[in-house]
Protein backbone atom coordinates (compact mmCIF):
# COMPACT_ATOMS: atom_id res chain seq x y z
CA UNK A 1 0.00 0.00 0.00
CA UNK A 2 2.97 2.21 1.25
CA UNK A 3 4.39 1.85 -2.13
CA UNK A 4 1.12 2.93 -4.22
CA UNK A 5 1.64 6.55 -2.70
CA UNK A 6 4.00 7.98 -4.89
CA UNK A 7 2.27 6.94 -8.46
CA UNK A 8 -0.83 8.22 -6.21
CA UNK A 9 0.68 11.73 -5.88
CA UNK A 10 2.17 11.58 -9.31
CA UNK A 11 -0.98 11.04 -11.25
CA UNK A 12 -2.64 13.83 -8.37
CA UNK A 13 0.10 16.21 -10.20
CA UNK A 14 -0.09 15.56 -13.49
CA UNK A 15 -3.72 16.19 -12.91
CA UNK A 16 -3.39 19.44 -11.38
CA UNK A 17 -1.43 20.67 -14.98
CA UNK A 18 -4.77 19.48 -16.86
CA UNK A 19 -7.82 21.90 -17.42
CA UNK A 20 -10.77 20.63 -20.07
CA UNK A 21 -10.63 24.35 -21.34
CA UNK A 22 -8.97 26.35 -23.63
CA UNK A 23 -9.16 30.37 -23.16
CA UNK A 24 -11.44 31.08 -26.72
CA UNK A 25 -10.37 33.79 -28.99
CA UNK A 26 -11.66 37.20 -29.00
CA UNK A 27 -11.38 39.16 -32.05
CA UNK A 28 -12.32 42.38 -32.94
CA UNK A 29 -14.84 42.77 -35.33
CA UNK A 30 -12.58 43.22 -38.72
CA UNK A 31 -9.29 45.14 -39.17
CA UNK A 32 -8.62 48.60 -37.73
CA UNK A 33 -9.14 51.39 -40.17
CA UNK A 34 -5.38 53.74 -40.82
CA UNK A 35 -6.74 56.89 -40.18
CA UNK A 36 -10.10 58.65 -39.74
CA UNK A 37 -12.28 58.75 -42.16
CA UNK A 38 -13.61 62.09 -41.46
CA UNK A 39 -9.56 63.42 -40.51
CA UNK A 40 -7.76 61.78 -43.28
CA UNK A 41 -4.57 61.35 -40.88
CA UNK A 42 -4.21 65.26 -41.22
CA UNK A 43 -4.01 65.06 -37.32
CA UNK A 44 -3.06 62.25 -36.32
CA UNK A 45 -0.90 63.57 -33.19
CA UNK A 46 -1.86 62.12 -29.86
CA UNK A 47 -4.99 63.30 -28.30
CA UNK A 48 -4.35 65.35 -25.51
CA UNK A 49 -5.06 64.35 -22.07
CA UNK A 50 -6.40 66.82 -19.45
CA UNK A 51 -8.85 68.40 -22.41
CA UNK A 52 -10.47 70.78 -20.70
CA UNK A 53 -8.05 72.97 -19.60
CA UNK A 54 -7.50 73.90 -23.35
CA UNK A 55 -10.26 76.18 -22.89
CA UNK A 56 -8.20 78.10 -20.10
CA UNK A 57 -10.76 78.89 -18.09
CA UNK A 58 -10.17 78.81 -14.39
CA UNK A 59 -13.55 78.35 -13.08
CA UNK A 60 -14.20 75.37 -15.34
CA UNK A 61 -10.91 73.35 -14.12
CA UNK A 62 -12.20 74.28 -10.45
CA UNK A 63 -15.58 72.80 -11.32
CA UNK A 64 -13.77 69.73 -12.36
CA UNK A 65 -11.17 69.39 -9.40
CA UNK A 66 -15.04 69.96 -7.01
CA UNK A 67 -17.02 67.18 -9.42
CA UNK A 68 -13.92 64.29 -9.21
CA UNK A 69 -13.46 65.02 -5.48
CA UNK A 70 -17.49 65.14 -4.77
CA UNK A 71 -19.39 63.73 -7.64
CA UNK A 72 -22.08 61.07 -6.07
CA UNK A 73 -21.48 58.84 -9.21
CA UNK A 74 -18.00 58.63 -8.43
CA UNK A 75 -18.55 56.98 -5.40
CA UNK A 76 -21.26 54.96 -5.96
CA UNK A 77 -19.22 52.97 -8.93
CA UNK A 78 -16.47 53.04 -6.29
CA UNK A 79 -18.37 51.26 -3.74
CA UNK A 80 -19.36 49.34 -5.93
CA UNK A 81 -16.00 48.43 -6.56
CA UNK A 82 -15.42 47.42 -2.76
CA UNK A 83 -17.72 44.69 -3.79
CA UNK A 84 -16.67 42.76 -6.36
CA UNK A 85 -13.26 43.18 -4.58
CA UNK A 86 -14.61 41.55 -1.74
CA UNK A 87 -16.12 38.90 -4.13
CA UNK A 88 -12.87 38.08 -5.43
CA UNK A 89 -11.61 37.75 -1.89
CA UNK A 90 -14.56 35.30 -1.60
CA UNK A 91 -13.91 32.97 -4.51
CA UNK A 92 -10.29 33.02 -4.27
CA UNK A 93 -11.00 31.94 -0.50
CA UNK A 94 -12.35 28.57 -2.22
CA UNK A 95 -8.76 27.49 -3.08
CA UNK A 96 -7.40 27.27 0.18
CA UNK A 97 -8.00 25.07 2.88
CA UNK A 98 -10.37 25.65 5.41
CA UNK A 99 -9.96 24.84 9.20
CA UNK A 100 -12.27 24.69 11.81
CA UNK A 101 -12.39 24.05 15.74
CA UNK A 102 -15.27 21.40 16.49
CA UNK A 103 -16.38 20.57 20.13
CA UNK A 104 -18.98 18.68 21.72
CA UNK A 105 -20.64 17.29 24.79
CA UNK A 106 -23.52 15.68 26.35
CA UNK A 107 -24.67 12.82 28.40
CA UNK A 108 -25.69 8.87 26.78
CA UNK A 109 -27.00 5.99 28.08
CA UNK A 110 -26.00 2.21 26.54
CA UNK A 111 -25.48 -0.97 27.00
CA UNK A 112 -22.14 -2.56 28.20
CA UNK A 113 -20.36 -5.63 29.23
CA UNK A 114 -21.09 -4.67 33.08
CA UNK A 115 -24.54 -3.75 32.13
CA UNK A 116 -25.96 -0.45 31.30
CA UNK A 117 -23.91 2.81 31.86
CA UNK A 118 -24.69 6.19 31.59
CA UNK A 119 -21.32 8.56 31.17
CA UNK A 120 -20.72 12.19 29.87
CA UNK A 121 -19.06 12.68 26.67
CA UNK A 122 -16.82 15.34 25.58
CA UNK A 123 -15.05 15.51 22.04
CA UNK A 124 -12.73 17.95 20.94
CA UNK A 125 -10.88 17.90 17.61
CA UNK A 126 -9.87 20.53 14.77
CA UNK A 127 -11.31 19.53 11.43
CA UNK A 128 -9.12 20.57 7.70
CA UNK A 129 -10.41 20.90 4.31
CA UNK A 130 -9.01 21.15 1.05
CA UNK A 131 -10.27 20.77 -2.49
CA UNK A 132 -7.66 19.81 -5.04
CA UNK A 133 -8.20 22.02 -8.32
CA UNK A 134 -7.81 19.04 -10.77
CA UNK A 135 -9.34 20.96 -13.27
CA UNK A 136 -9.03 24.35 -12.23
CA UNK A 137 -12.66 24.93 -11.57
CA UNK A 138 -11.82 26.93 -8.48
CA UNK A 139 -9.32 28.47 -10.48
CA UNK A 140 -11.19 29.61 -13.29
CA UNK A 141 -13.82 31.29 -10.75
CA UNK A 142 -11.47 33.35 -9.25
CA UNK A 143 -10.07 34.53 -12.06
CA UNK A 144 -13.85 35.34 -13.88
CA UNK A 145 -14.05 37.22 -10.25
CA UNK A 146 -10.92 38.96 -10.35
CA UNK A 147 -11.94 39.77 -13.73
CA UNK A 148 -15.13 41.20 -12.66
CA UNK A 149 -13.68 43.55 -10.57
CA UNK A 150 -11.13 44.55 -12.81
CA UNK A 151 -14.16 45.52 -15.06
CA UNK A 152 -15.47 47.73 -12.42
CA UNK A 153 -12.15 49.71 -12.13
CA UNK A 154 -12.23 50.58 -15.45
CA UNK A 155 -15.83 51.71 -15.52
CA UNK A 156 -14.70 54.07 -12.58
CA UNK A 157 -12.12 55.70 -15.24
CA UNK A 158 -14.77 55.21 -17.74
CA UNK A 159 -17.26 57.47 -15.34
CA UNK A 160 -14.90 59.98 -14.75
CA UNK A 161 -14.45 60.18 -18.38
CA UNK A 162 -17.77 60.61 -19.11
CA UNK A 163 -18.46 63.49 -15.61
CA UNK A 164 -16.09 65.38 -17.28
CA UNK A 165 -17.52 65.88 -20.63
CA UNK A 166 -20.93 66.03 -18.80
CA UNK A 167 -19.60 68.80 -16.57
CA UNK A 168 -18.02 71.17 -19.47
CA UNK A 169 -21.30 70.55 -21.62
CA UNK A 170 -23.50 71.84 -18.86
CA UNK A 171 -21.06 74.64 -18.09
CA UNK A 172 -20.84 75.91 -21.77
CA UNK A 173 -24.70 75.61 -21.37
CA UNK A 174 -24.99 78.16 -18.87
CA UNK A 175 -22.77 80.59 -20.84
CA UNK A 176 -24.66 80.62 -23.81
CA UNK A 177 -28.09 80.93 -21.69
CA UNK A 178 -26.13 84.06 -20.27
CA UNK A 179 -25.29 85.01 -23.85
CA UNK A 180 -28.92 84.27 -25.60
CA UNK A 181 -30.20 86.50 -22.28
CA UNK A 182 -27.36 89.33 -22.84
CA UNK A 183 -28.73 89.17 -26.90
CA UNK A 184 -31.78 89.11 -25.64
CA UNK A 185 -31.67 92.70 -23.79
CA UNK A 186 -29.93 94.36 -26.53
CA UNK A 187 -32.85 93.26 -28.97
CA UNK A 188 -35.52 94.63 -26.26
CA UNK A 189 -33.37 97.37 -25.74
CA UNK A 190 -32.92 98.15 -29.58
CA UNK A 191 -36.83 97.40 -30.37
CA UNK A 192 -38.24 99.68 -27.88
CA UNK A 193 -35.92 102.33 -29.11
CA UNK A 194 -37.59 101.92 -32.76
CA UNK A 195 -40.98 101.70 -31.00
CA UNK A 196 -40.25 105.09 -29.75
CA UNK A 197 -39.34 106.49 -33.03
CA UNK A 198 -42.43 104.79 -34.66
CA UNK A 199 -45.12 106.30 -31.80
CA UNK A 200 -43.09 109.70 -32.53
CA UNK A 201 -43.55 109.54 -35.83
CA UNK A 202 -47.35 108.14 -35.85
CA UNK A 203 -48.05 111.44 -33.57
CA UNK A 204 -46.57 113.47 -36.05
CA UNK A 205 -49.48 111.88 -38.58
CA UNK A 206 -46.68 110.35 -40.68
CA UNK A 207 -47.44 106.79 -40.21
CA UNK A 208 -50.40 104.59 -39.62
CA UNK A 209 -51.42 103.30 -36.35
CA UNK A 210 -50.51 99.54 -37.68
CA UNK A 211 -46.80 100.53 -37.77
CA UNK A 212 -47.50 100.83 -33.66
CA UNK A 213 -49.27 97.69 -33.62
CA UNK A 214 -46.46 95.79 -35.56
CA UNK A 215 -43.48 97.26 -33.78
CA UNK A 216 -45.28 96.43 -30.00
CA UNK A 217 -45.34 93.28 -31.43
CA UNK A 218 -41.64 92.44 -31.71
CA UNK A 219 -40.88 94.23 -29.01
CA UNK A 220 -43.60 91.38 -27.34
CA UNK A 221 -41.76 88.63 -28.91
CA UNK A 222 -38.50 89.77 -27.52
CA UNK A 223 -39.64 89.90 -24.02
CA UNK A 224 -41.54 86.91 -24.15
CA UNK A 225 -38.32 84.62 -25.13
CA UNK A 226 -36.55 85.72 -21.97
CA UNK A 227 -38.54 83.39 -19.53
CA UNK A 228 -37.26 80.73 -21.47
CA UNK A 229 -33.72 81.92 -21.72
CA UNK A 230 -34.21 82.35 -17.81
CA UNK A 231 -35.32 79.03 -17.42
CA UNK A 232 -32.68 76.82 -19.21
CA UNK A 233 -30.21 79.02 -17.14
CA UNK A 234 -31.41 78.18 -13.98
CA UNK A 235 -31.57 74.32 -14.80
CA UNK A 236 -28.14 74.23 -16.36
CA UNK A 237 -26.97 75.67 -12.93
CA UNK A 238 -28.59 73.79 -10.64
CA UNK A 239 -27.81 70.61 -13.06
CA UNK A 240 -23.88 71.55 -12.22
CA UNK A 241 -24.39 71.81 -8.71
CA UNK A 242 -25.34 68.47 -8.48
CA UNK A 243 -22.72 67.27 -10.65
CA UNK A 244 -20.08 69.16 -8.04
CA UNK A 245 -21.83 67.19 -5.15
CA UNK A 246 -23.72 70.36 -4.04
CA UNK A 247 -27.66 70.88 -3.34
CA UNK A 248 -29.06 72.81 -6.47
CA UNK A 249 -27.88 76.52 -6.60
CA UNK A 250 -27.09 78.69 -9.03
CA UNK A 251 -23.48 79.79 -7.16
CA UNK A 252 -21.29 77.05 -8.85
CA UNK A 253 -21.81 78.03 -12.31
CA UNK A 254 -19.61 81.27 -12.43
CA UNK A 255 -20.79 83.95 -14.47
CA UNK A 256 -18.83 83.91 -17.75
CA UNK A 257 -21.01 84.99 -20.44
CA UNK A 258 -19.22 84.88 -23.51
CA UNK A 259 -18.12 81.56 -25.16
CA UNK A 260 -14.53 81.16 -25.91
CA UNK A 261 -13.09 80.38 -29.77
CA UNK A 262 -11.46 77.26 -30.48
CA UNK A 263 -8.07 77.83 -32.72
CA UNK A 264 -7.08 74.78 -34.20
CA UNK A 265 -7.88 71.39 -35.05
CA UNK A 266 -8.40 68.82 -31.65
CA UNK A 267 -5.72 66.03 -32.40
CA UNK A 268 -7.23 62.41 -32.56
CA UNK A 269 -4.03 60.60 -32.56
CA UNK A 270 -4.25 57.38 -34.91
CA UNK A 271 -7.34 54.76 -34.88
CA UNK A 272 -4.90 51.74 -33.35
CA UNK A 273 -4.61 53.77 -29.83
CA UNK A 274 -8.31 54.28 -29.65
CA UNK A 275 -8.99 50.56 -28.03
CA UNK A 276 -6.21 51.48 -25.26
CA UNK A 277 -7.57 54.62 -24.43
CA UNK A 278 -11.19 53.99 -24.04
CA UNK A 279 -12.01 52.25 -20.72
CA UNK A 280 -15.38 51.46 -21.85
CA UNK A 281 -14.37 49.23 -24.44
CA UNK A 282 -11.64 47.58 -21.92
CA UNK A 283 -14.30 46.71 -19.63
CA UNK A 284 -16.40 44.91 -22.27
CA UNK A 285 -12.97 42.63 -23.48
CA UNK A 286 -12.60 42.34 -19.73
CA UNK A 287 -16.05 41.23 -19.04
CA UNK A 288 -16.09 38.86 -21.95
CA UNK A 289 -12.59 37.62 -20.79
CA UNK A 290 -14.72 36.63 -17.40
CA UNK A 291 -17.58 35.18 -19.41
CA UNK A 292 -14.50 32.58 -20.94
CA UNK A 293 -13.17 32.10 -17.08
CA UNK A 294 -17.01 30.87 -15.82
CA UNK A 295 -17.44 28.89 -19.01
CA UNK A 296 -14.06 26.99 -17.88
CA UNK A 297 -15.92 26.63 -14.78
CA UNK A 298 -18.77 25.11 -15.55
CA UNK A 299 -16.72 22.70 -17.36
CA UNK A 300 -14.69 21.64 -14.45
CA UNK A 301 -17.79 21.25 -12.47
CA UNK A 302 -18.64 17.95 -14.65
CA UNK A 303 -15.30 16.28 -13.83
CA UNK A 304 -14.60 14.31 -10.62
CA UNK A 305 -13.96 16.12 -7.57
CA UNK A 306 -10.80 15.22 -5.20
CA UNK A 307 -11.34 16.38 -1.43
CA UNK A 308 -8.95 15.96 1.27
CA UNK A 309 -10.21 16.27 4.77
CA UNK A 310 -8.39 15.80 8.03
CA UNK A 311 -9.46 15.58 11.87
CA UNK A 312 -7.50 15.98 14.67
CA UNK A 313 -8.89 15.34 18.44
CA UNK A 314 -9.67 13.49 20.96
CA UNK A 315 -13.12 12.24 23.05
CA UNK A 316 -13.35 10.85 26.55
CA UNK A 317 -16.00 10.57 29.22
CA UNK A 318 -13.58 13.15 31.68
CA UNK A 319 -13.27 16.41 30.65
CA UNK A 320 -9.09 16.64 32.38
CA UNK A 321 -8.39 13.38 30.20
CA UNK A 322 -9.56 14.70 27.14
CA UNK A 323 -6.56 15.00 25.21
CA UNK A 324 -4.43 12.69 26.77
CA UNK A 325 -2.83 10.12 24.15
CA UNK A 326 -5.02 6.71 24.51
CA UNK A 327 -7.74 9.45 23.87
CA UNK A 328 -6.47 11.03 20.93
CA UNK A 329 -8.08 9.91 17.34
CA UNK A 330 -7.11 11.38 14.09
CA UNK A 331 -7.98 10.48 10.10
CA UNK A 332 -7.12 11.89 6.81
CA UNK A 333 -9.59 10.96 3.48
CA UNK A 334 -9.67 11.88 0.24
CA UNK A 335 -12.87 12.07 -1.03
CA UNK A 336 -13.61 11.89 -4.61
CA UNK A 337 -17.33 12.77 -6.21
CA UNK A 338 -18.28 12.02 -9.67
CA UNK A 339 -21.71 13.42 -10.74
CA UNK A 340 -23.86 10.95 -12.73
CA UNK A 341 -27.03 12.01 -12.85
CA UNK A 342 -28.29 15.32 -12.30
CA UNK A 343 -31.00 15.99 -14.90
CA UNK A 344 -28.75 17.40 -17.24
CA UNK A 345 -28.55 20.49 -15.03
CA UNK A 346 -24.38 20.72 -14.87
CA UNK A 347 -24.24 20.50 -18.97
CA UNK A 348 -26.67 23.13 -19.16
CA UNK A 349 -24.82 24.99 -17.01
CA UNK A 350 -21.94 24.95 -19.53
CA UNK A 351 -24.65 25.77 -22.71
CA UNK A 352 -25.94 28.90 -20.68
CA UNK A 353 -22.25 30.50 -20.00
CA UNK A 354 -21.49 29.44 -24.05
CA UNK A 355 -24.11 31.44 -24.70
CA UNK A 356 -23.47 34.16 -22.27
CA UNK A 357 -20.11 34.32 -23.79
CA UNK A 358 -21.19 34.66 -26.89
CA UNK A 359 -23.24 37.73 -26.00
CA UNK A 360 -20.17 39.47 -24.24
CA UNK A 361 -18.16 39.17 -27.53
CA UNK A 362 -20.75 40.50 -29.32
CA UNK A 363 -21.29 43.40 -26.83
CA UNK A 364 -17.50 43.95 -26.87
CA UNK A 365 -17.57 44.11 -30.98
CA UNK A 366 -20.40 46.59 -30.57
CA UNK A 367 -18.39 48.88 -28.11
CA UNK A 368 -15.50 48.79 -30.96
CA UNK A 369 -17.41 49.90 -33.57
CA UNK A 370 -19.57 52.47 -30.75
CA UNK A 371 -16.12 54.21 -30.06
CA UNK A 372 -15.11 54.56 -33.96
CA UNK A 373 -18.88 55.97 -34.78
CA UNK A 374 -18.43 58.32 -31.88
CA UNK A 375 -15.33 59.79 -33.46
CA UNK A 376 -16.07 60.42 -36.60
CA UNK A 377 -19.59 61.70 -35.72
CA UNK A 378 -17.92 63.99 -33.58
CA UNK A 379 -15.07 64.70 -36.34
CA UNK A 380 -17.90 65.60 -38.90
CA UNK A 381 -19.84 67.39 -36.62
CA UNK A 382 -16.55 70.06 -35.58
CA UNK A 383 -16.03 70.04 -39.09
CA UNK A 384 -19.39 71.30 -40.28
CA UNK A 385 -19.82 72.95 -36.87
CA UNK A 386 -16.82 75.26 -38.19
CA UNK A 387 -18.13 76.34 -41.70
CA UNK A 388 -21.76 76.24 -39.78
CA UNK A 389 -20.51 79.22 -38.14
CA UNK A 390 -18.89 81.03 -40.90
CA UNK A 391 -21.77 80.85 -42.64
CA UNK A 392 -23.92 82.57 -40.22
CA UNK A 393 -21.15 85.14 -39.47
CA UNK A 394 -22.05 86.14 -43.13
CA UNK A 395 -25.88 85.74 -42.42
CA UNK A 396 -25.59 87.91 -39.32
CA UNK A 397 -23.82 90.72 -41.35
CA UNK A 398 -26.16 90.79 -43.95
CA UNK A 399 -29.17 91.15 -41.90
CA UNK A 400 -27.55 93.69 -40.04
CA UNK A 401 -27.10 95.55 -43.25
CA UNK A 402 -30.38 94.92 -43.99
CA UNK A 403 -31.98 96.22 -40.95
CA UNK A 404 -29.51 99.17 -40.88
CA UNK A 405 -30.86 100.03 -44.56
CA UNK A 406 -34.64 99.39 -43.98
CA UNK A 407 -34.37 101.52 -41.00
CA UNK A 408 -32.89 104.36 -42.60
CA UNK A 409 -35.31 104.10 -45.68
CA UNK A 410 -38.34 104.01 -43.12
CA UNK A 411 -37.33 107.01 -41.26
CA UNK A 412 -36.50 108.77 -44.02
CA UNK A 413 -40.44 108.22 -45.15
CA UNK A 414 -39.42 105.61 -48.19
CA UNK A 415 -40.92 102.75 -47.53
CA UNK A 416 -42.70 100.78 -45.00
CA UNK A 417 -42.55 99.32 -41.60
CA UNK A 418 -42.77 95.74 -42.83
CA UNK A 419 -39.28 95.63 -43.99
CA UNK A 420 -38.31 96.94 -40.99
CA UNK A 421 -40.37 93.98 -39.17
CA UNK A 422 -38.89 91.57 -41.75
CA UNK A 423 -35.41 92.32 -40.81
CA UNK A 424 -35.59 93.36 -37.22
CA UNK A 425 -36.54 89.40 -36.92
CA UNK A 426 -34.41 88.01 -39.09
CA UNK A 427 -30.89 89.92 -37.31
CA UNK A 428 -32.57 88.67 -33.51
CA UNK A 429 -32.74 85.28 -34.99
CA UNK A 430 -29.49 84.97 -36.46
CA UNK A 431 -27.71 86.40 -33.62
CA UNK A 432 -29.12 83.73 -31.45
CA UNK A 433 -28.35 81.24 -34.08
CA UNK A 434 -25.13 81.79 -34.49
CA UNK A 435 -24.76 81.80 -30.69
CA UNK A 436 -26.11 78.07 -30.74
CA UNK A 437 -23.88 77.33 -33.32
CA UNK A 438 -20.61 78.01 -31.19
CA UNK A 439 -21.97 76.25 -28.58
CA UNK A 440 -22.55 73.41 -30.59
CA UNK A 441 -18.96 73.66 -32.14
CA UNK A 442 -17.72 73.38 -28.56
CA UNK A 443 -20.31 70.70 -27.61
CA UNK A 444 -18.54 68.87 -30.85
CA UNK A 445 -14.89 69.32 -29.37
CA UNK A 446 -16.18 68.01 -25.99
CA UNK A 447 -17.84 64.83 -27.63
CA UNK A 448 -14.89 63.95 -29.61
CA UNK A 449 -12.44 64.35 -26.32
CA UNK A 450 -15.02 62.23 -24.91
CA UNK A 451 -15.05 59.66 -27.76
CA UNK A 452 -11.03 59.61 -27.56
CA UNK A 453 -11.07 58.94 -24.28
CA UNK A 454 -7.59 58.56 -22.73
CA UNK A 455 -5.20 57.82 -19.91
CA UNK A 456 -5.39 60.97 -17.79
CA UNK A 457 -8.50 58.98 -15.63
CA UNK A 458 -5.74 56.06 -14.33
CA UNK A 459 -4.29 59.02 -11.93
CA UNK A 460 -7.41 60.36 -10.28
CA UNK A 461 -8.82 56.43 -10.27
CA UNK A 462 -5.60 55.41 -8.34
CA UNK A 463 -5.63 59.16 -5.81
CA UNK A 464 -9.38 57.86 -5.16
CA UNK A 465 -8.81 53.90 -4.54
CA UNK A 466 -5.67 55.13 -2.33
CA UNK A 467 -7.88 56.93 0.30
Amino acid sequence: MRKSWPLFALMLLMLVACTPHRKQKTPLPGPLPENYTADGGMNSKAPLERWWEQFRDPQLDSLMAEAFAHNLDLEQTRARLEQFEAQARIAGAAQRPTVALQGATGRVRQPGLFGVQTENIYRLSVAAGFEIDVWRKLASRSEAARLDTLAVRQDLGAVYLSLSARLADVYYLAVEQRSQLELVDETIASFTDTLQRVEDRYREGLVPALDVYQSRQNLAVAKASRPLFEANLAAAEHALAVLVGRFPDRSAAGTLAELPALEGAFPVGLPATLLQRRPDIAGALTRLQAADARVGAAIAERFPSFNLVADYGGADSELGSLLTSPNIFWNLLVNLAQPLIDGGRRKAEVDRNRALFREKLGFYHQAVLQAFQEVEDALVQEKTGTRRIELLKERVAATAGSLRLSSERYLQGLSEYLPVLTAQIAHAEAQSALLAAKRQRIVARISLARALGGSWMDSFVGERLSK
